[in-house]
């Protein structure tokens, strides 16, 4: 299974990362979607589980939790815009692996047996960071996360 994660489009879906995410079976927003076409254009691609970021404050963002557990391939997944706010202890809670944004900065990091991945920001260029996304591929004992540089200005 191959799981499309993506965050920070702040309205702005590039067609890099449409590209690159061609081909998942579900896709991860992890907030600041931006605009509600943002999800209607991931879904046409595959199943989205989205949350919303702190910019998404329009009432089309109320439809979407704050924070989300989903489960993928057998696999849990927590989602949360901004690592910061979370609330609880995803090694205790069965989570293998934590996804959020909000930094634009992309990271992947194993702490307690748990995976915490940024795939960073796919929106707009913020200061001199890289345009990111990543990609996961699940396999029996095996989530191998990869991040994607997009390019672009």
């Amino acid at each position: 299974m191959r799981i499309g994660i993506i965050s920070d489009t702040h309205g702005l879906l590039r067609p890099e990362a449409k590209q690159r995410l061609a081909g998942a079976d579900h896709i991860i927003h992890a907030g600041d979607i931006g605009r509600p076409e943002i999800i209607d254009h991931l879904g046409a691609i595959a199943p989205v589980t989205a949350i919303r970021g702190n910019i998404d404050s329009a009432e089309w963002a109320k439809a979407y939790p704050a924070t989300q557990t989903v489960e993928l391939g057998g696999r849990r997944f927590h989602v949360v815009h901004d690592v910061h706010d979370l609330t609880i202890d995803p090694a205790s809670e069965g989570i293998d692996m934590v996804i959020s944004g909000h930094s634009h900065r992309a990271r992947i990091e194993t702490r307690n047996g748990v995976v915490y991945l940024n795939p960073g920001s796919a929106g707009p260029r913020r200061f001199k960071l890289p345009i990111t996304l990543a990609t996961l591929d699940i396999s029996p004992g095996s989530l191998s996360p990869v991040i994607h540089d997009l390019g672009g200005g």
